[in-house]
């Protein structure tokens, strides 16, 4: 191998060593003749490529997409960013303050976790599963989950145009969406049948688990004597909120575990004050259920509080964080988990409902018909009541 060759390599491959010694994963393993191996097989093939190649390679495309490949084998939330990602993940505006109301994970494409009630996207019709394959034209299929947020970010007003594939169709549809701010959507309560009071959490704030509290309050003066939580659909919100409206419904136990890199986990309880609401509880649960919304789902019925009805959700309960590269460009890396109370890690695993209503199928465009999920949680908190014959 010519040294000029080694020399580039070197240069080029910085970045990646960075990932390995910085990001912590490969931690303490970096010493092993195992680990040296693989850096040494890596430095190899990057090489082969610059000298074999039929054609003259930029090796700094060939770097970048090694560095993407590297973070798509951890996580769907781990990711690769440039130095201009970077900069608009700093900024926190990621190009504007406004979007569509999308939540969105990966699967060779970007994928929607969640449309936010009453947002741009939902109106459009996209739910939970949906694929999109572009991004005003732009392909997703190697774009990050933090870079196609950016990109559906920007000014009120502003239009973004979607190319979006449901199922099995042959066709993908062309949508058009509108970028708009919205204010935090508060949780919503009424009363449904049989005595059973709904109360609809969107997301999770800081005003989230008083909002329950008022709701639940209002209903059982309503004469409710039981209760469901509708989080299907919820991706949004910190999941510190989340974990403040399961202290409402949860009086003794731990409520989750934070499992840090090389760390103890750290149980998070309830406190004496905590558990004031007392009903009889369900939860329905799906696919879009993630984030803050799972870890109180498994919470509740960890706990023995809540059944949960519905689908299986995502598995998505996790922290990420930002590493800088010499270069300016940087690594998200997923670096906390959060567990169930029996310390079983929910994130990319999900949750299996106890009573499992599997969500109707229909087209593009087109609204189910009913409730199943909601109807059999009111039948199943009803037979939960009966005394046995």
């Amino acid at each position: 191998m010519r040294s000029r060759g080694r020399l580039a390599v070197l240069l080029v491959s910085l970045p990646v060593i960075t990932y390995a010694v910085v990001g912590g994963f490969m931690g303490k393993a970096i010493a092993r003749e195992d680990s040296y191996q693989s850096l040494r097989i890596f430095e190899d093939v990057v090489t082969l490529i610059m000298n074999s190649y039929v054609e003259d390679v930029k090796v700094d495309e060939v770097m970048h997409g090694a560095m993407h490949g590297l973070a798509d084998g951890l996580d769907p939330d781990s990711a690769y960013l440039t130095a201009e990602q970077v900069a608009a993940f700093e900024r926190r505006d990621q190009n504007g303050p406004a979007d569509v109301g999308l939540e969105l994970t990966r699967q060779y494409y970007l994928r929607v976790i969640a449309a936010r009630d009453g947002s741009p996207a939902a109106l459009a019709g996209l739910r939970a599963g949906d694929y999109i394959r572009a991004i005003d034209g732009q392909s997703t299929r190697d774009t990050s989950v933090v870079a196609g947020q950016q990109l559906l970010r920007g000014k009120a007003g502003t239009p973004v145009r979607l190319t979006v594939l449901r199922g099995n169709a042959a066709e993908p549809h062309a949508v058009e969406l509108t970028r708009e701010a919205r204010p935090a959507l508060p949780a919503r309560g009424r009363l449904a049948a049989n005595l059973t009071g709904y109360v609809r959490i969107a997301e999770f704030d800081r005003q989230t688990a008083s909002q329950v509290k008022a709701e639940v309050g209002k209903l059982t003066t309503a004469g409710a004597t039981r209760l469901v939580l509708d989080v299907r659909g919820t991706a949004f919100g910190d999941v510190e909120a989340g974990l403040d409206t399961a202290r409402l419904f949860v009086p003794d136990g731990v409520l989750t575990y934070r499992q840090d890199r090389g760390k103890e986990k750290e149980a998070v309880s309830a406190a004496r004050a905590d558990g004031a609401l007392t009903l009889p509880l369900a939860v329905l649960v799906d696919f879009g259920t993630s984030g803050p919304a799972e870890v109180l789902a498994a919470a509740l019925a960890g706990n023995d509080r809540a059944m949960l009805v519905g689908e299986r959700t995502l598995g998505r309960a996790a922290r990420q964080k930002l590493v800088r590269l010499p270069d300016g460009s940087g690594l998200i890396l997923t670096h906390l988990l959060y567990l169930t109370p029996g310390s079983e890690a929910i994130h990319e695993k999900g949750l299996t409902p106890a009573v499992v209503v599997e969500r109707a199928e229909v087209e593009f465009g087109q609204q189910p018909s009913g409730d199943p999920a909601l109807d059999k949680a009111i039948e199943s908190l009803g037979a939960a009541a009966r005394p046995a014959a």
